[in-house]
């Protein structure tokens, strides 16, 4: 099977972590658009499918793009990389799109803050686009809490609940941190001073002006996220359910090609959506 996009003016593309669920995703969306082209594929080393052709790995046809354990090797020849791996393989895949000048978005969760600092250094020779949830509506979602938090933060408990599949590795989920930091920075505070996500090892009432955060694993859920701010007389609920991994694939492929053409810099998917613009 060819490409739909097989143009020498296609955004060539590289997938890192290319046998995960977002991976297999990207890769069926790249296939069947017509102006992208999968170049290159890495998973992890000893995968079963190594050597592989990485469309039919994904479910999409013969692509033609062999899948391999080498990420300086996939992203050699592609003009973007979209990562979905883990936060251990980061610096590892920052080093090789550097190195090959090869812009990168990256889907990774679990990231502290020395790879934020990695993330940035990139960001000084590649367009580096960074989201814990590459959905559209998750950044509506994040927009609409800012609005919560700026009119009834003050009076209001705030709480995050979160919830995935039984295979997601870290928690609370990346979307769900990204919700406490944009609300915190509407209180005027710093997320990792006020979150809480522990009330098991302690005993105590509620810590006022604090942020809870808890976590589900269980089944085959996507990812649902809410945000709860409780008043004394009302409760306020704000609700994001992803359906289908294919939205956040969907805003990722988004992400790669606003990449085309831009200068080196770290960027968030607000950049990307033109919502920082719209709020400044």
């Amino acid at each position: 099977m060819q490409q739909a996009g097989s143009g020498d003016d296609d955004l060539k593309v590289a997938v890192l972590g290319a046998t995960g669920r977002m991976g297999v995703a990207i890769i069926g969306l790249v296939a069947a658009s017509t102006d992208l082209r999968l170049v290159g594929a890495a998973t992890e080393p000893g995968h079963p499918r190594l050597g592989e052709d990485a469309g039919s790995v994904a479910g999409a046809g013969q692509l033609g793009v062999v899948l391999g354990d080498d990420p300086a090797a996939a992203v050699a020849g592609a003009d973007v990389a979209i990562d979905f791996t883990t936060a251990a393989a980061v610096a590892g895949h920052l080093d090789a799109c550097r190195q090959a000048r090869c812009a990168l978005v990256m889907g990774t969760t679990g990231l502290d803050a020395g790879h934020q600092r990695l993330l940035a250094a990139a960001g000084r020779d590649i367009p580096v686009v960074y989201g814990r949830n590459m959905s559209i509506g998750v950044l509506v979602f994040t927009e609409l809490a800012r609005v919560a938090a700026r009119l009834l933060g003050a009076d209001a408990d705030i709480e995050v609940i979160e919830a995935h599949h039984r295979h997601k590795l870290d928690a609370p989920s990346g979307t769900a941190l990204q919700l406490g930091e944009a609300v915190a920075a509407e209180l005027g505070q710093r997320l990792e001073d006020i979150a809480v996500r522990d009330r098991f090892s302690t005993r105590g009432a509620r810590r006022p002006g604090s942020i809870g955060f808890s976590s589900v694993r269980a089944g085959r859920i996507v990812g649902d996220h809410e945000i709860l701010f409780a008043l004394d007389e009302e409760i306020l609920r704000l609700e994001h359910r992803a359906l289908d991994r294919a939205t956040f694939a969907r805003g990722a492929l988004r992400a790669a090609r606003w990449t085309a053409g831009r200068a080196p810099g770290l960027y968030g998917m607000e950049e990307v959506l033109g919502l920082a613009a719209a709020a400044g």
